[in-house]
């Protein structure tokens, strides 16, 4: 009887062991397999991030993307046009911008060029006074350079070193920003002009919502844009 119970417990004892290894060889072989689907999900994610940022240039100057993902392109070169309170545009832009201001001072409303074109020796100066800013607020030195990179373009990569952007508000004496933002929100688009950088689009544009900031495309890309409620970067993705 001992002897009996003696191998009931042996034989106990072995299926024990083949079950736990059992167990063992199936949970490592889902854990690899689990990895695998993950590394593949992680580079799919990848791929997809860079095919949505990585944009070709184009061969039609209007159409061209800047942003944090996309650098000016070595050979671009641009001819000014000097506005009326020093600010300069791409001459190229200037005709439909002034008869865009026009029709604003039509309706009542009375714009101004803020920010027009910058050198790559202003944006940096721009950054950096950003930066200090936040360092004279307390933050650290990555802190503040992290903060300021939110708002402030990086040297080759703001829209504003183009000369076909440019940042509107009104003239204060004689409008709100709201009434020139709003005008600008309704009719840019029919004198080539798009808000850069709309709300719901920051993971896409690389930048907050700014309704000051509009940048010429022409009419015919602007009009889809605008009806599409779509940004610039989804607009060339499509084309």
């Amino acid at each position: 009887m001992a002897k009996k119970q003696r191998i009931v417990k042996n034989n106990r004892r072995r299926w024990l062991k083949i079950i736990t290894l059992f167990c063992v060889l199936w949970i490592a072989g889902n854990t690899l397999i689990g990895s695998d689907l993950l590394s593949s999900f992680d580079l799919k994610n990848i791929a997809a991030d860079e095919a949505v940022h990585s944009i070709p240039i184009p061969e039609e100057w209007n159409l061209i993307v800047v942003n944090r993902w996309n650098e000016i392109p070595e050979d671009y070169s641009v001819t000014l046009t000097e506005l009326s309170n020093g600010q300069k545009v791409d001459s190229r832009i200037y005709p439909y911008l002034q008869e865009m201001f026009d029709a604003m001072r039509a309706d009542g409303i009375y714009p101004i060029v803020r920010e027009g074109y910058r050198t790559a020796e202003e944006q940096q100066e721009i950054l950096d006074e950003r930066i200090q800013r936040y360092r004279n607020e307390g933050y650290s030195r990555s802190r503040a350079e992290r903060l300021a990179k939110e708002w402030v373009a990086l040297p080759g990569t703001s829209e504003h070193q183009l000369g076909i952007a440019v940042d509107i508000n009104a003239d204060k004496t004689r409008s709100a920003n709201e009434d020139v933002y709003q005008w600008l929100a309704d009719h840019a688009y029919q004198y080539g002009f798009i808000l850069r950088y709309p709300q719901g689009k920051g993971d896409i544009t690389g930048a907050e919502y700014e309704p000051w900031h509009y940048r010429y495309v022409g009419t015919e890309a602007a009009l889809e844009i605008y009806q599409s409620q779509i940004c610039l970067e989804e607009y060339m993705g499509n084309h």
